[in-house]
């Protein structure tokens, strides 16, 4: 990472999705990926060893010691990106959605709430040069890692083509707009193009001290957009809202950002008995290490914390805590009735049942279960494990301000498009980079054991 990111780990920052006071207390951000097929579970025996091995090499996520520079350790939100999120599959899910339930035209307008890095913003405009799309979250580290490093690999108009909003899922039309330089910008672009001057030279970014001019602010609420055909919230972000009140407010501004012509509103759970009780996961890569751990679970309150961790074998050092959550976990007839209260019609339910944890001891990057496809259920049995994509439909507009309908795409139907999805497995728990942020729970979007 740059300059930038090195003297913004120095500053002290509190879980980007935390929105209640007693939610505060968290460390950073991290995400669930629906205990997936590609979890370990660890023996007391092992988990003593790596408790053991943990007292050596260790970089808190929060807050990274001077004597690691920037170019020692890969950025937390890059390890997420590679370890959490799959945005492909979850774009070929959204597309199939809104075909069925929807129809008559290609959804082109696309808001990420918790968007985290906007991993699946940047994905989505890639494909298609018609499309736009709009990211939200809390964390502004996040999003000027996604100005950075996402948005300039979609290409010259990718940063014409997204708008990304640094505010509270919760206040939605407060959020401030994510502005840069022009001059800065195409430096980014060239330098993207040209790998060997990006190695050579030292481009100090000019992000952290805020390019823009604090008297020429803009906000959600005064931007005109064009009224979106999809809205999601995934990496079980929405576990970050621990009040029914304010899970019911947030699917009521969802519902506002939607196109008057229809459009859908899509986000992930999970669950299963090995949800509520306390677990460590991990999945291998090449180069590192991914490991999910679930605290002790509050059955009154339903309530658990959730720490995501990174072990860098070339390094031989680990990101401890790199993003921590605390989430309630909602069920999905919590879900269904809030969605409904809101004001949305038509709930589906799209899930798939992970591995047993018990029986996966140990998992290589994303291999296993990856052929399993999420199916549209009315009745399911309560499994170890399973994953759940959420859709429902309603026409927006009325209080989303600054909105316009896009008509854009009109008259074309698919079939094809949205079909089968990568096989992804599970919600994930956008966090720091991915979620994350979420508004979203810092940074990138996703949850840990998807896949």
């Amino acid at each position: 990472m740059g300059k930038r990111d090195k003297k913004q780990r120095h500053q002290p920052r509190r879980a980007a999705f935390h929105y209640t006071e007693e939610d505060e207390e968290g460390v950073g951000d991290g995400h669930y990926e629906g205990h997936s097929a590609s979890k370990h579970t660890l023996s007391g025996e092992e988990e003593e060893e790596e408790e053991e091995e943990e007292e050596e090499e260790v970089v808190d996520g929060k807050e990274e010691a001077d004597e690691y520079p920037s170019n020692d350790l890969p950025s937390k939100f890059l390890l997420y990106q590679q370890s959490v999120q799959s945005p492909k599959g979850d774009i070929s899910y959204l597309q199939k959605f809104f075909l069925m339930y929807v129809g008559g035209r290609l959804p082109l307008h696309l808001q990420e709430d918790f968007c985290g890095t906007a991993l699946l913003s940047a994905e989505w405009l890639r494909t298609d040069t018609r499309r736009t799309a709009v990211g939200l979250d809390l964390d502004v580290e996040a999003l000027n890692w996604c100005m950075e490093n996402n948005i300039n690999k979609v290409g010259a108009d990718g940063y014409s083509r997204m708008s990304l909003f640094h505010g509270n899922v919760l206040q939605p039309l407060e959020a401030k707009l994510v502005k840069f330089e022009p001059q800065e910008l195409i430096r980014k672009v060239s330098l993207t193009e040209n790998k060997d001057n990006l190695e050579s030279d030292e481009v100090e970014s000019t992000l952290a001290e805020g390019s823009s001019s604090s008297n020429d602010e803009k906000y959600l609420r005064n931007h005109l957009l064009p009224a979106r055909d999809i809205v999601c919230a995934f990496n079980y972000s929405c576990c970050c809202l621990h009040q029914r009140s304010e899970l019911v407010l947030y699917f009521k501004h969802a519902l506002d950002a939607l196109s008057k012509k229809g459009g859908i509103f899509v986000m992930d759970l999970y669950g299963g008995t090995s949800s509520e009780c306390k677990l460590r996961l991990q999945r291998r890569f090449s180069n590192f290490t991914y490991v999910w751990e679930q605290a002790e679970f509050d059955i009154i309150e339903r309530k658990t914390r959730i720490s995501l961790h990174f072990h860098l074998q070339k390094q031989q050092k680990k990101i401890r805590h790199a993003f921590s959550y605390s989430w309630r976990l909602w069920s999905l007839p919590e879900i269904k009735d809030c969605l409904e209260e809101a004001g949305f019609q038509s709930v589906h339910f799209w899930l798939r049942k992970m591995q047993d944890s018990r029986d996966i001891r140990k998992t290589e990057g994303f291999g296993v279960g990856r052929d399993i496809k999420y199916e549209e259920i009315k009745h399911f049995q309560q499994q170890d494990s399973w994953n759940a994509y959420i859709s429902c439909g309603g026409s927006g507009g009325g209080r989303g301000g600054g909105e316009r309908d896009g008509g854009e795409g009109g008259g074309e139907r698919g079939g094809e498009e949205g079909g089968g999805g990568d096989g992804r497995g599970g919600g994930g728990g956008g966090g720091d980079g991915g979620g994350g942020g979420r508004v979203g729970c810092e940074g990138g979007g996703g949850v840990i054991f998807k896949n």
